[in-house]
């Protein structure tokens, strides 16, 4: 898993609405990515809208703000549409944004053991390096876990 300190890795994908997004739009900016397991799932909708509710407050800090998760472009633009949100939800069904970040790991859930996305948010300064990692995401109140780094 990336680390404090590590560089922002380069990637690039297709956002919700299909418009291709790099991580070199972001030179300069404070950025937060956020991985979650799957769009439209409880803890998924509760993170995602909390930073919704918060977009301003962290806009006006100076973040930028993007989720990734393995689900289609299809069903990112479903879950920002019905939940409003106003950030770029990209669709890595390739892994490879998932990979470079190390969030694809064993998990355990219910006696069983299988491979997902790990909730996580990396915090990236304007130099492209990583200043947090936030590995015990709560999802209702996820913005002040940011805001507090």
């Amino acid at each position: 898993m990336l680390n404090v300190g590590d560089a922002l890795p380069e990637f690039e994908a297709k956002n919700q609405n299909g418009k291709i997004i790099k991580s070199s739009d972001f030179k300069g900016k404070k950025l937060v990515v956020f991985f979650y397991p799957k769009a439209s799932t409880p803890g998924c909708t509760a993170e995602a809208c909390n930073l919704r509710d918060n977009y301003s407050v962290l806009k006006k800090q100076g973040y930028q703000l993007l989720g990734v998760s393995a689900d289609s472009e299809k069903r990112q633009l479903n879950f920002a549409t019905k939940n409003e949100l106003p950030f770029d939800l990209l669709a890595d069904e390739s892994h490879d944004i998932i990979e470079k970040f190390g969030v694809w790991q064993l998990k355990k859930f219910m006696g069983r053991e299988f491979m997902g996305i790990v909730r996580t948010t990396f915090v990236f300064d304007e130099n492209s390096i990583c200043t947090e990692v936030i590995e015990k995401v709560k999802t209702k109140d996820h913005a002040a876990q940011i805001l507090e780094s």
